[in-house]
């Protein structure tokens, strides 16, 4: 459409100078002592246009002129200032290549020619991203190069830098700095300095997918399991793994937590720190159990952590891994209640009931026989601790329905049935 206008003004113009020049009858007279020159008056309007022109072009022509060197000197400023940007790209596509000795070398050179641009009086506007940059892959490569004192020396020099930057641009060289640090130091089995890189960062950039990961890895390497949980918790919440992988990786590290507790306050508090969905994995409930009982826990207690997971444990469609239900089956074992406690008609029927309704599960043949035995219930346990060693798949589980069984035995005084039950006992340990 432009083009088009421009085309019609052109042609208007043509026919209005045609017209003009067509019909002008003037002429110009020049007086020049003893002579006089009569010109036409398109003629002057030419003569007087063209002297114009030919001025505003030398004009322009000596304004080139003059300014030669001033663009030499731009252009081998340029020049260098392309050098210097290229070696900088040389050192990352070195560096990313595996070349290590020829990206630090690439790096020192970025910053020789940029402190060449500085001493001949040039101040680059991302002279200071541009040095920042350059130390940090100098110090990539002597962290890949195992050369911890030059990579020392190129992080201060980076550090340094980045604090001469303004605003945002130094809040984002000095973030990515101290990242970088974190990691070089997470690489070198430095934990704990590396979380103190990562506590110095701002809680905004702390919160970075990035930053979380490597505060997970410096957690679980420093032997923080609270921490590592809480960091592992948040980046599940932001789908930073899958969902199996999030719970596999949750479960993991309350074990470890668990394990790290050694009193029965700090795992109670541990305990009650856990969300709901985490109190419902069997792993974990049944080594909390397990850990509180080892740590002299009241055994009512151990029921009660362990009561959500009754009806997932009778049912046949529960997502349960075997080791996952045996875990929970010997976690149970160990705090069944005895004859005198309060809840223990509630667990003996809980248990007959859920027996009688699955009369295959071996598991709860197993538990009902247990509790049957710590009742003194001896004609009912042998009989349902019989049945399960047929079926049970665990070899825990196997041996421990044995050693009752032969205590069974050697109660009604049968020499035989207890030697075969402690010799079944003793093979199913080997196995």
């Amino acid at each position: 459409m432009r083009a088009a206008l421009w085309l019609i003004a052109l042609f208007a113009l043509a026919a209005a100078g045609a017209w003009l020049a067509g019909n002008n009858q003037g002429s110009v007279s020049l007086f020049l002592y003893p002579h006089r020159v009569d010109i036409s008056l398109n003629l002057a309007f030419l003569l007087v246009f063209s002297v114009i022109v030919l001025v505003i072009l030398a004009q322009r022509a000596l304004a080139a002129f003059v300014s030669l060197p001033q663009k030499a000197q731009r252009w081998r400023l340029q020049q260098k200032e392309r050098a210097s940007h290229a070696a900088l790209l040389d050192a990352m596509g070195h560096f990313m290549a595996g070349r290590f000795l020829r990206a630090r070398k690439a790096a020192e050179q970025a910053l020789s020619k940029e402190a060449l641009l500085a001493e001949s009086g040039v101040s680059l506007e991302h002279a200071v991203s541009l040095r920042t940059l350059a130390h940090i892959m100098a110090a990539e490569a002597c962290h890949a190069l195992q050369d911890k004192a030059q990579r020392q020396h190129h992080l201060d020099q980076a550090m340094s830098e980045a604090l001469k930057a303004p605003g945002s641009e130094r809040q984002t060289l000095l973030e990515g700095t101290r990242m970088r640090a974190a990691r070089w130091l997470l690489d070198d089995r430095d934990a704990a300095a590396s979380l103190n890189e990562l506590e110095a960062l701002p809680p905004a950039a702390g919160r970075r997918m990035v930053a979380m990961r490597l505060q997970l890895k410096a957690a679980r390497l420093s032997g923080q399991p609270a921490k590592a949980l809480e960091t592992a918790a948040l980046l599940a919440k932001h789908k930073a793994f899958s969902p199996a992988a999030a719970q596999s990786l949750l479960s993991r590290l309350v074990l470890e937590l668990i394990a790290h507790t050694h009193d029965t306050e700090a795992l109670q508090r541990t305990w009650q720190r856990l969300t709901a969905a985490q109190r419902l994995m069997p792993e974990v409930a049944a080594e909390a159990v397990l850990r509180w009982l080892k740590l002299g826990g009241s055994p009512q207690m151990g029921r009660t952590w362990l009561q959500d997971l009754w009806a997932p444990l009778q049912s046949q469609h529960t997502q349960w891994s075997h080791e996952q239900r045996v875990k929970v089956v010997l976690a149970l074992d160990a705090c069944l209640p005895d004859v005198d406690a309060q809840d223990a008609l509630v667990w003996l029927s809980r248990l007959e009931s859920a027996q009688q309704s699955q009369p295959r599960s071996a598991h709860l043949q197993y538990l009902a026989g247990m509790l049957c035995w710590r009742h003194q219930l001896w004609g009912k346990s042998q009989s349902l601790l019989s049945q399960a060693a047929k079926n049970l798949d665990s070899p825990v589980l196997l041996r421990k329905a044995w050693i009752a069984l032969a205590e069974l035995a050697e109660q009604r005084q049968d020499p035989v049935a207890a030697a075969h039950a402690w010799k079944q006992a003793a093979k199913s340990s080997s196995d």
